[in-house]
């Protein structure tokens, strides 16, 4: 069972929910999951929102590069990071 309240549980179909994200891998995996989800019309909560949009996010974000993603362009946008084409 996972720890983390903000964390949509529904991401993880095909493995555990984790019970932490801390590496820089696994938090590139959640928002490529997130991104994927909100592209298709599924949004985050807005306990996910914030928790996303705190500075320690941003490495992540601009490590995903989901180019084709207009969630991922938000996600950018939210953390200050130039826009990408």
């Amino acid at each position: 069972m996972n720890n983390i309240h903000w964390l949509d549980g529904a991401l993880y179909p095909d493995t555990d929910v984790p019970d932490k994200l801390v590496s820089l891998a696994e938090r590139v995996d959640f928002l490529a999951r997130l991104c994927a989800a909100y592209d298709f019309g599924l949004l985050p909560n807005a306990a996910t929102v914030a928790e996303i949009q705190r500075k320690d996010w941003t490495p992540a974000v601009d490590a995903c590069r989901l180019l084709t993603s207009p969630a991922y362009h938000l996600l950018r946008r939210w953390h200050g990071l130039s826009p990408l084409t």
